[in-house]
C-alpha cells in the first residue's frame, strides 16, 4: 500500500475495512441538508433542457427502434413492487425492510438494456444534434424523424465516436452511434464480459480489447480520439452530458411514483439503492431524484469489495487522487459494469454533500441475490446490478443511518427502491452459468 495513505487505513474505520477486503457500509460525514447545499458544477436547468432534446429526438427513436414504438420514442422502464423480494432479504439476510420494496427496472430498458441507455444514448444524440445543428441540415423545431433519413447516415458515417468500457456503457454508446450512421470504437477492459464484445461487433462496432483494466482502456481511447479531429470521446470519468442523461431519471420517477400513488414527504421517507463503477450512473441518478424529493430522499451507493474506488475517494476526501490498486486492492470483480478502480472527480464532488453512504458487497452474494430475485419474482438481472440490494442486506449499517437521521418512527411508511442496472441482454447460455456460480 501507499505508506502516505496508510493514516487513512489507521484514522477512518471503513477504510481499513475496505482495505482489508471486508464488507463496510460507510456513511457520509459531509452530507448536508438540502437548504446549505451548493452545488454549482451541474444545475437543474440543465436537466429540464436535457429533457427536452429527449423529447425531441423521441421520433427518431420510435422510427429506428421497433421495440420504442408503444412509449412514443421514450426511453423509459418499469417501476415494479417486489414484495416477494423483501420476504427473502428479510428472511435471509435479517434486513428488517419495512414499508415498500420497489425495483427500477432498467435492466429492461429498451435498445441496450441497461442503465447507461439513459446517459450513453443521451450524451450520443446531444452530439448528433449539435454536429447536424452547426452544419445547417437540422434545427431545433424539425421533426427528428428525419434524421433517419440517408444524407444524414452518410454525413455522421464521416465522424467517429469513441469510448473506454466494461461493458454497459460500450453496449449504449456502440448500438446507438452504430444506428445513426457513426463509424464506433469502442475500448473494452479485461474484465468485460465476451458477449457483450460480440454484441457489439455484430452492429458492426470496432471492438479493441485490453488486457488492463477499465482506467487503461479510458486512457488509451481518450488519447486515440485526441489524435483525430473527427472523432468525439465518451469522457465516463468527466462527461456532464452522460451526468444530466441519467439526472433525467428523477423527473420519470416522480411521475411512476405519482401513478403509484406513492407518497414521498416527511412521514413518507424514500429510500434509493445503486449500484456504482465510476460513479456517472448512480450520480446522475442520485442528483436528478435530489432535485425532486430533497431531503425526504435518501440515496446509497454499492461497490464489489474488490473495486470500491467511489468510498476510498470519498471518504478520504481524495476523490480521483487515488485508485484501490493504491490501497493493495487489484479491482477483481465477477461486477463487471462495477469494475472500477478509480472514481470520478467531477461526480464525487457533486455527490459529497447529498449522498447518504456507500456499502461493499462480496461477489458471491450477488449471486445468492441474482437467484433470490428470479425464485421469488421471475426477474433476471445481471450479478453487477444485484449491487442494488448491498445496502439493505447490510441491517446494522441501515440502523445506524436510520436512527442518525432520526426516521425510526417513519419507516412503516417508507419506499425503497433498489436500482437494477442491466440484465435482460445476457444470452440465455451465459445466464445458467450464472446461476450455477457462487454456490
Amino acid at each position: 500500500m501507499n505508506s502516505a495513505l496508510q493514516k487513512y487505513v489507521d484514522s477512518i474505520p471503513e477504510v481499513g475495512d475496505a482495505a482489508g477486503l471486508r464488507e463496510t457500509f460507510w456513511l457520509n460525514g459531509k452530507m448536508v441538508p438540502e437548504a446549505e447545499q451548493n452545488v454549482t458544477l451541474v444545475w437543474p436547468e440543465q436537466i429540464e433542457d436535457a429533457g427536452r432534446r429527449l423529447e425531441r429526438f423521441a421520433p427518431y427513436l420510435e422510427e429506428v427502434f421497433p421495440e420504442l414504438k408503444e412509449t412514443g420514442g421514450i426511453i423509459e422502464s418499469e417501476l415494479r413492487e417486489i414484495s416477494g423480494m423483501k420476504d427473502f432479504l428479510n428472511t435471509n439476510y435479517s434486513s428488517g425492510i419495512e414499508g415498500r420494496l420497489m425495483l427500477k427496472m432498467d435492466s429492461h430498458l429498451p435498445i441496450s438494456g441497461s442503465v447507461k441507455a439513459r446517459g450513453g444514448i443521451y450524451e450520443v444524440l446531444k452530439h448528433a444534434e449539435d454536429l447536424a445543428l452547426e452544419a445547417g441540415m437540422l434545427k431545433e423545431t424539425d421533426n427528428y424523424r428525419i434524421l433517419a433519413e440517408d444524407r444524414f447516415l452518410e454525413f455522421f458515417g464521416k465522424h467517429t465516436v469513441q469510448v473506454g468500457s466494461t461493458g454497459n456503457l460500450g453496449m449504449s454508446i456502440g448500438i446507438m452511434s452504430a444506428k445513426l450512421g457513426f463509424r464506433v470504437i469502442v475500448h473494452m477492459s479485461a474484465d468485460a464480459k465476451q458477449w457483450k464484445k460480440d454484441l457489439l461487433r455484430s452492429r458492426g462496432v470496432e471492438v479493441i480489447e485490453y488486457a488492463d483494466d477499465y482506467c487503461a482502456a479510458v486512457e488509451q481511447g481518450r488519447k486515440n480520439s485526441d489524435g483525430d479531429p473527427m472523432s468525439y470521446f465518451v469522457d465516463d470519468e468527466n462527461s456532464r452530458n452522460l451526468f444530466l442523461g441519467y439526472s433525467v431519471a428523477g423527473e420519470r420517477l416522480k411521475a411512476q411514483l405519482e401513478q403509484q400513488n406513492i407518497l414521498v414527504d416527511e412521514e413518507h421517507p424514500l429510500f434509493v439503492y445503486i449500484p456504482c463503477g465510476i460513479g456517472g450512473a448512480p450520480g446522475g441518478v442520485t442528483y436528478g431524484i435530489k432535485q425532486i424529493y430533497g431531503d425526504h430522499v435518501h440515496c446509497f451507493f454499492t461497490e464489489p469489495v474488490h473495486a470500491c474506488c467511489m468510498l476510498l475517494g470519498m471518504a478520504t476526501g481524495l476523490q480521483d487522487q487515488v485508485s484501490v490498486k493504491d490501497f493493495g486492492i487489484d479491482g477483481h470483480t465477477d461486477a463487471d459494469g462495477l469494475a472500477v478502480g478509480r472514481p470520478s472527480a467531477f461526480v464525487g464532488r457533486v455527490v459529497e454533500p447529498m449522498l447518504s453512504g456507500i456499502a461493499t458487497i462480496e461477489d458471491r452474494k450477488l449471486y445468492d441475490l441474482m437467484r433470490g430475485l428470479l425464485d421469488k419474482e421471475d426477474i433476471f438481472i445481471e450479478p453487477s446490478s444485484c449491487a442494488s440490494f448491498g445496502a439493505l442486506i447490510r441491517p446494522e449499517g441501515m440502523k445506524r443511518y436510520i436512527d442518525k437521521m432520526g426516521l425510526s418512527h417513519k419507516m412503516k411508511n417508507a419506499t425503497h427502491i433498489a436500482w437494477a442496472t442491466g440484465g435482460n441482454m445476457v444470452p440465455e447460455e451465459t445466464r445458467k452459468a450464472y446461476l450455477k456460480m457462487g454456490l
